[in-house]
């Protein structure tokens, strides 16, 4: 005779009737968010979540109900207080530890020596190349002498960005290159993110400037500078990313957008130690480089004529050797030069930053930011367009230089039929900054309009072109 099954006790937790007809994953969510069968704290937890929602749907009601604009804006910490302490800490230990993620001189050495002991040679150009089996090796072999520190850059994606050949190989110099500007820019940011104060990814002038004084001792061609002139060339080398990062004029710089310009390359250009290998062409042609740095502080102590550390109009028309219209003079002030606060003679002059402006704008007539600098002096009327009286308005000054100078006279009816078959505007009526910057010839066209010297080059484009090939050929 079989016992009786013993009987229940009182404490058996009994489930919801019905639980057996549900699915069990329908029935345990119901169980637990009935709340049954939970211990003292975790009711209590689950009180509090309801009474939290409750309280947050309630705000949004009277909010939506209110019809205000919700906050978007969070106040940054106060400086001094906890909050900043603790995010200056937080950006602190973030950036050591990405830092020491980063390849040094000693593993990009031993890199480059993997790469070469590990590759084949083509045997019809003797390029040296791998394929993706040496690909994988050579990540193992790195792994073990250098460390994780180079796992990413040996992943599937890095090797498909590379050009193959038609054994699926790719060379090791580019592979290697692709490392070292990996390395240097996230090194470039790591330096500039811990000059950022506020830890909102944008610099300020001073800012820019305390990053290049720090990059000096690394570059060769710097290396021997003035100390009295560091300051100064400090200033105008972080003027060149302010006039290219910062077109508004908004006095922060997004570094994202230094780390992808042009600016940061041409600066790091300066790393070569052979300077014989450097012509005297590329030292005045990059902006970064001592010496035209000291061209532009002798150009502008040459035009301060009084001294006052500032230019007036009557300075600034003989700069260039007095080649730009007096009109594009006058429409640089207007558009470009700040009115002083207190009028009298130093109301409308121009200080060394609103040179530093204009020279970059001449020298890179051919860029967006250069262009669009321009293109407001040109626009008279500010209608951002220019019309064909605009056209015969500036080119009247560079046509009466033009005769001065004793060339032959010509006729402005044919220089705007020429300057409008070079743009070929989506308007025939008028030409805006958008068809300057599609025709790719922007940059002439301007130099056309205000500079007496540019009309020249342009009229005589074909001798100098022929001067610039019988050169090439004696060379």
């Amino acid at each position: 005779m079989m016992d009786d099954p013993p009987a229940a006790s009182s404490n058996t937790k009994r489930f919801p009737a019905g639980i057996g007809s549900m699915p069990w994953v329908q029935s345990l969510k119901k169980y637990v968010g009935s709340g049954a069968g939970l211990g003292s704290e975790a009711l209590m937890e689950l009180e509090t979540k309801r009474i939290l929602l409750d309280g947050y749907k309630e705000q949004q009601q009277r909010t939506l109900q209110k019809g205000t604009i919700p906050s978007f804006y969070k106040r940054k910490p106060s400086e001094g207080s906890i909050g900043a302490k603790v995010q200056h800490l937080a950006r602190f230990r973030f950036l050591k530890k990405q830092a020491e993620m980063l390849l040094n001189a000693d593993d990009l050495d031993a890199l480059w020596v993997c790469l070469r002991e590990n590759c084949v040679i083509d045997d019809s150009t003797g390029t040296e190349k791998m394929n993706y089996e040496d690909f994988c090796h050579i990540a193992s072999l790195c792994n073990d002498q250098i460390g994780p520190k180079c796992r990413r850059f040996f992943s599937p994606s890095n090797f498909m960005k590379f050009e193959k050949d038609e054994y699926g190989r790719i060379a090791i110099l580019p592979f290697y290159l692709y490392v070292m500007r990996t390395v240097s820019l996230t090194q470039a940011r790591i330096d500039m993110s811990e000059l950022d104060e506020d830890g909102d990814g944008l610099l300020q002038p001073p800012e820019m400037e305390a990053y290049i004084r720090g990059l000096i001792p690394n570059l060769a061609q710097l290396r021997d500078i003035p100390v009295p002139f560091l300051s100064m060339y400090c200033r105008i080398a972080a003027r060149k990313f302010s006039f290219f990062c910062d077109p508004h004029r908004r006095g922060k710089l997004c570094i994202k957008k230094i780390l992808l310009s042009n600016c940061l390359a041409e600066l790091m250009e300066l790393h070569r130690e052979n300077e014989e290998e450097v012509s005297e062409g590329e030292h005045t042609e990059n902006w970064f480089s001592l010496g035209s740095a000291q061209r532009i502080c002798d150009v502008f102590l040459a035009l301060d004529k009084d001294m006052n550390g500032t230019l007036s109009k009557q300075e600034l028309q003989d700069y260039a050797d007095g080649t730009y219209t007096t009109i594009f003079i006058e429409r640089v002030f207007d558009e470009h030069v700040r009115r002083g606060k207190g009028g009298g003679g130093k109301a409308r002059e121009m200080d060394f930053d609103s040179f530093l402006d204009f020279v970059l704008s001449l020298e890179n007539r051919d860029t967006p930011e250069g262009l669009t600098y321009l293109f407001r002096c040109l626009d008279l009327q500010n209608r951002g367009f220019l019309s064909t009286g605009d056209v015969h308005t500036l080119f009247r000054d560079v046509h009466r230089k033009w005769i001065e100078g004793g060339n032959y006279d010509l006729c402005i009816d044919d220089v705007k039929d020429e300057i409008w078959d070079m743009v070929k505007p989506k308007d025939p009526l008028k030409v805006t900054l958008a068809d300057l910057l599609a025709c790719r010839q922007g940059g002439t066209v301007a130099s056309m309009l205000v500079d007496v010297r540019g009309f020249w080059a342009h009229d005589n484009r074909e001798n100098l072109l022929q001067d610039e090939e019988e050169t090439e050929e004696e060379e």
